[in-house]
């Protein structure tokens, strides 16, 4: 998918909540992003800091949904913690559909490993306190996911597109909310 691309309206579930409609037709902005397994360590790291902005991102007019590769019965103990939408895709056909991949150098990148020691020590110390359990310890497609990030219009119109070179690349809060402060304004969308 690049800039300029539409896709289709379509139906997601999230893991609690009720449907969403995707892209959002009158919610303004919708951010997809692609993550890996629930409970990964690294894509926990990245959700936190999208968690405590969440407020910031909802201002700009944008719906923020994240979708990870996991069945819903393993995703499920992480919505309660997170303030925006788990979507369960264990298929990964989203990811096929997106051409979100997974790649050796989604852990063996060297620009990874600084945040891959933090992911670690973070749930590792969340799990001593009884935050956080392991994830599963059978990933049926893998550990090696890349991450990708969607910025779409209310017509489904991708406006940004990021494809991860590692399991950590991905745009960070302030990078969505330039790219939301750039895009066509939409009668509807709150600014």
């Amino acid at each position: 998918m690049r800039p300029g691309d539409r896709i289709t309206a379509r139906e997601l579930s999230p893991v609690t909540g009720i449907p969403l409609t995707v892209p959002a037709p009158d919610e303004g902005l919708t951010h997809l992003q692609f993550r890996r397994f629930a409970g990964c360590p690294v894509c926990n790291l990245h959700l936190r800091s999208v968690a405590v902005r969440h407020p910031e991102i909802q201002a700009a007019g944008i719906l923020e949904i994240a979708v990870f590769h996991s069945p819903a019965g393993e995703l499920r103990q992480y919505a309660d913690t997170l303030p925006f939408a788990l979507v369960a895709d264990p298929g990964k056909r989203l990811y096929a559909e997106f051409g979100v991949e997974s790649a050796p150098r989604a852990l063996l990148d060297p620009r990874v490993w600084l945040h891959v020691l933090r992911a670690v020590l973070r749930s590792t110390a969340m799990l001593v306190r009884g935050r956080e359990g392991l994830p599963s310890r059978r990933q049926p497609h893998g550990r090696l996911g890349l991450p990708a990030d969607f910025l779409l219009a209310s017509d489904g119109t991708v406006l940004a597109a990021k494809y991860g070179e590692h399991a950590y690349d991905q745009w960070t809060v302030d990078e969505l909310l330039q790219l939301a402060s750039r895009a066509p304004q939409s009668p509807s969308a709150p600014r």
